[in-house]
C-alpha cells in the first residue's frame, strides 16, 4: 500500500482480500478419487470371486 498526498494505492492482491490458493482441496479430492475407486473395486471384485 503506497500514499501519494491524499490519494492511496493499494495493489489487486491487497484490495481483493483473498487468502492465497491452498493445496488441500487439491489433496481432498486426490484422496477422495482414489478411495471412490478402491470401494467400487471392491464392490465389484468380491462377488465376482464367488
Amino acid at each position: 500500500m503506497e500514499k501519494h498526498g491524499d490519494k492511496i494505492e493499494v495493489t489487486e492482491r491487497e484490495a481483493s482480500n483473498k487468502p492465497r490458493k491452498s493445496h488441500n482441496v487439491r489433496i481432498v479430492l486426490a484422496v477422495s478419487l482414489l478411495l471412490a475407486i478402491v470401494t467400487l473395486s471392491i464392490v465389484w471384485i468380491v462377488p465376482a470371486l464367488s
